[in-house]
């Protein structure tokens, strides 16, 4: 390899694939210990790319599922880079990693811009860069062996970068052709088309779908949680679809439009009826696959009931994820005060701990006195009932209920509906709104 005088001076034999042939081992290795530092934090950094990325790229959040795939991609990416400071590696034959190939997919599918994946890489190797530069410059190493691990590191980030771009770009235009291809496409771009609120032809519309628009509708998403790929997966989530369209005795078929390869937007037909039963649409989803998760909207008729419906739905499954532990199927008129807060849940958090106070703290004896309040309050504030409810005696949740009065520093009714509200929070994202405890 063709060698370069050092800016530490002297001459020697370069060693490195990028090419600064640098006779010292000093760069390599201030460049191979900052990484270490950095990978130390590895989560940490992971997130924290993770989230700028989705403040500044508003086409890629707002999506539960893809903003996971996104979150893989860059721990893989992270990870193989500090990798490749650390110990010094080529980049020749280098492949991209797999949650990235799948995210890219995912973007295509979802008819996001290529650009907004191509900018997604350009800031996030921004963001990232700014933990190296930060640990480079707190070793305080001599100033010239500081400027070459830097060369060093821009070298060879920037040549991933490049590298993987091409790749995942390549993966994006073959998924987006094929997908384009297939046959969902024609009734996926129509369904898009009404959900962004675009006058359409109700006859027309119903003509490409199969599906009638002048009717009541009942909009569900269902999905595999963890990262399924291939026809199989949808196989899976359309049997689970209109399985629960016959247990409802819908009188047509449902409209499945898959969004991706793990998940698939349905709507039920109701015709006229505005009434669902949830026992047994939730009996369907209980007893079916157990890796499949379903939420539901309300029911609402015609075209703008078929967009409410669905946008209650994709609010169900936003917290539906972030519940701890989830639940298998989740409807929206159950769950809608908390639905609508769990999109800020550091703050719903805090006001379920003012609420509940100590009550809050996620521990056992904390959770039945929670449980006695929510049977409490659900009998009407009935002691006797509640009693029945619980097998206990009447007596029993007399004293129940003023010891967690007492915990929390206010009565049952001086709160009440803030109470419901905490409670029902509780009860579907569990330990997510909930205090470690021994913190009050």
């Amino acid at each position: 390899m063709e060698t370069i005088r050092s800016p530490l001076g002297g001459a020697g034999a370069g060693r490195s694939f990028w090419g600064m042939g640098v006779e010292s081992p000093e760069p390599a290795r201030e460049l191979s210990v900052s990484a270490e530092n950095v990978e130390s934090h590895l989560a940490e950094v992971c997130r924290d790319v993770w989230e700028h990325l989705l403040v500044e790229i508003p086409q890629i959040s707002g999506d539960v599922v893809a903003e996971r795939i996104l979150l893989a991609s860059v721990q893989e990416n992270v990870a193989t880079l500090l990798h490749i400071f650390e110990n010094d590696i080529s980049l020749k034959n280098l492949e991209g990693p797999v949650a990235a190939h799948e995210y890219a997919r995912r973007l295509a599918q979802r008819d996001v811009p290529v650009t907004a994946l191509i900018r997604a890489y350009r800031i996030g190797h921004w963001r990232l860069l700014q933990w190296c530069l930060d640990e480079l410059a707190r070793r305080e190493a001599d100033a010239a062996v500081s400027a070459a691990a830097n060369r060093r590191m821009l070298k060879a980030s920037f040549g991933y970068i490049d590298s993987v771009t091409e790749r995942v770009i390549e993966v994006y235009h073959l998924e987006r052709e094929r997908w384009l291809l297939s046959r969902t496409a024609t009734r996926a771009a129509r369904v898009r088309d009404i959900l962004a609120g675009q006058e359409v032809d109700p006859g027309a519309a119903e003509a490409a779908l199969g599906y009638r628009l002048r009717q009541n509708h009942l909009g569900l998403v269902a999905w595999l949680p963890a990262l399924t790929r291939g026809e199989a997966a949808l196989a899976r989530l359309d049997r689970l679809i209109h399985k629960i369209a016959r247990e409802l005795d819908c009188p047509a078929g449902p409209l499945f439009i898959p969004r991706d390869e793990g998940l698939a937007w349905a709507w039920l037909p109701f015709a006229s009826h505005g009434e669902v039963s949830w026992e047994r649409l939730s009996r369907v989803v209980e007893g079916g696959e157990p890796s499949v998760q379903v939420c539901a909207g309300g029911v609402h008729r015609g075209i703008e009931g078929f967009r409410s419906t669905h946008r209650e739905a994709l609010r169900a499954q936003e917290l539906a994820a972030a519940a701890r532990p989830g639940h298998r199927f989740t409807a929206y008129p159950h769950v809608a005060p908390v639905a609508l807060m769990c999109r800020n849940l550091p703050d719903l958090r805090d006001w379920v701990g003012s609420v509940l106070g100590p009550l809050a703290a996620d521990d056992e004896q904390c959770a039945q006195a929670r449980e006695t309040l929510h049977d409490f309050l659900a009998t009407g504030c009935n002691y006797t009932a509640t009693a029945s409810n619980e097998i206990v005696h009447k007596n029993t949740v007399h004293y129940r209920i003023r010891k967690a009065e007492k915990i929390m520093g206010h009565s049952v009714q001086e709160r009440r509906t803030d109470l419901e509200v905490a409670l029902l929070a509780v009860r579907y994202l569990g330990s997510t709104v909930l205090q470690a405890s021994g913190r009050h």
